[in-house]
């Protein structure tokens, strides 16, 4: 989820583009099996969202975990720390500690007020149309731009595995990916989607494991070893201390504040992860779930440190920063390294499959809350056929794939690393205030639930618009102009805030009052489970 920086691959490509080719392939033909056979009960609703609700706590974990590790975060990490040393791995703690407030705020209560989407949870005492339209259009702008990152990626990684340089057969590959996500998500829905997630965290791992036992294993299981011979090779001992990348003044370290504000309090509100909660049968099973997450997601985050520094040691900071994909080349590198086109192929299969369940997760959760919120409940004000809302969810994938693919095509060459930060700016401004609001606080009103939503999103992306990563300096998405008067490179630290002020500054102005009893069912409902399956009726 850092430095996605879209890079076009130079003519120097790494390993086999054949052997990487051939092991896609084989990935892609096992996974449509998974899917086609996933896709034969989906009939209802229930099923094409949350899988008939029929995962366990440890199955929807685990797909949890492959929805959370994304290419990104496995490229970008391994390459954040094998460059910056320290600092890099502070990304890998700050994603793990978000987990925690996902656990213990948000997790089972959402299991026990919601049926399919956020806005259930969010309408649920307080008036439908409003919060209903404030919550889909949160929903689809964070998945929007999480989606033009993932895209933009899978063009970036796929085109330098397989020697593509023209812009063209880049362009090619984003349709191909993006071809397969509609396919994946039109014939599979959540069931087909999760099992993919699962196939995919349970490579992703194993994958991270093999190669950082090989590190060791090269460094006598010795990591003091190991730090040293990174320290060696960068020719530097700042890599293990802190203030490398976030210390060099104040406004990279208010910086750092800023982005780890975000990430940890935007994970509990992503759109794709909270629709998780849901395909679980009760409250205990969510819980246990993002129990088996954290496990995970701990332990590779923890594999991160090694791959990271045995990059760093066995490659070398400077070829890692001048390798055709930069900062990302740094886990395929090491690949190559220890096994050579066969271990490369592999790990490449592993973060294609990434990019493809991810962005898969992203589109069904999109398409759910177009279909759900605004087509069943706002436009027909519930009044639907009972195979109505499938086809227009199945519409909306189709729709979300092409514009998907549109703007990764048009995302090319550029830095779309801001766009990540977006998405989980916008989660932690637009959603999680509201969330927490409605769950936790009495009083809370519709005109406090929009204002919040509308003004978190808002402020975010108007930060991020006028923030160096967008214009100013050389690495910016337009280099060549200078609108940037915000300082920062992540606009947490202020829009988050704002939209808890805005919540409550609502609320307390609002002259109308919401429904004491829905209030209390609420209450009860979300602390206890009592009552839970009228939300989960078919």
């Amino acid at each position: 989820m850092i430095n996605i920086a879209t890079q076009t691959a130079q003519t120097e490509t790494v390993g086999s583009p054949w052997v990487n080719i051939t092991i896609f392939a084989v990935f892609v033909a096992i996974t449509l099996v998974v899917v086609l056979r996933a896709s034969r009960n989906n009939k209802t609703a229930a099923d094409y969202y949350a899988a008939g609700r029929s995962f366990t706590g440890p199955q929807n974990g685990t797909a949890i975990a492959g929805d959370y590790l994304s290419a990104a975060s496995f490229l970008g990490i391994c390459g954040a720390i094998a460059i910056n040393g320290y600092d890099g791995f502070l990304y890998s703690i700050g994603f793990l500690v978000a987990w925690l407030v996902a656990l213990l705020l948000v997790a089972e209560m959402m299991r026990n007020t919601g049926k399919f989407t956020m806005a259930d949870v969010l309408s649920f005492r307080l008036k439908q149309r409003p919060l209903r339209i404030a919550a889909a259009t949160t929903t689809l702008a964070v998945c929007f731009f999480y989606l033009l990152a993932q895209m933009a990626g899978a063009g970036a990684l796929v085109s330098l595995l397989l020697g593509i340089t023209e812009e063209i057969g880049q362009s090619l590959v984003i349709t191909v990916v993006g071809a397969l996500m509609i396919l994946y998500v039109l014939v599979g829905g959540m069931k087909g989607t999760t099992w993919v997630q699962i196939i995919k965290a349970c490579l992703l791992i194993a994958g991270a494991a093999a190669m950082t036992v090989w590190v060791l294993a090269i460094h006598g299981f010795n990591l003091s070893e190991l730090l040293a011979h990174a320290v060696e090779t960068a020719g530097t001992s700042e890599i293990l201390n802190p203030g490398g990348k976030y210390g060099e003044n104040a406004t990279t370290k208010l910086d750092f504040i800023s982005l780890a504000l975000a990430l940890v309090l935007g994970t509990a509100a992503l759109p794709h992860v909270l629709m998780r909660f849901y395909t679980v049968p009760t409250a205990k099973e969510a819980r246990r779930s993002v129990v088996w997450a954290i496990w995970l997601i701990g332990l590779f985050y923890l594999f991160t440190l090694v791959l990271g520094y045995g990059a760093g040691a066995l490659i070398g900071p400077e070829r890692i920063a001048s390798a055709p994909g930069g900062v990302n080349s740094a886990a395929p590198l090491l690949a190559f390294e220890l096994g050579g086109p066969l271990l490369l192929g592999f790990i490449s299969a592993v973060a294609f499959a990434t990019i493809l369940a991810v962005v898969a997760g992203l589109t069904i959760t999109a398409a759910a809350s177009f279909a759900h919120d605004i087509y069943a409940n706002v436009i027909r004000k519930g009044k639907v056929p009972p195979n109505g809302e499938v086809k227009v969810a199945r519409r909306t994938v189709v729709v979300i794939g092409i514009l998907s693919i549109l703007g990764g095509i048009g995302a090319q060459g550029q830095n779309v690393a801001f766009l990540v930060a977006l998405a989980f700016a916008v989660a932690a401004s637009a959603n999680l205030p509201t969330i927490l609001y409605s769950l936790f606080w009495r009083r809370f009103t519709t005109r406090g639930a929009v204002w919040s939503m509308y003004g978190g999103l808002g402020a975010a992306m108007i930060l991020i618009a006028f923030s160096p990563v967008v214009s100013g300096s050389e690495t910016s998405m337009i280099s060549s102009a200078d609108f940037a008067w915000f300082p920062l490179s992540n606009p947490g630290i202020v829009s988050i805030p704002l939209a808890f002020l805005l919540g409550w500054l609502g609320t307390v102005t609002d002259p109308n009052k919401e429904d004491v009893v829905k209030q209390a069912e609420m209450e009860v409902r979300s602390l206890t489970g009592v009552g839970a399956e009228k939300a989960t009726e078919h």
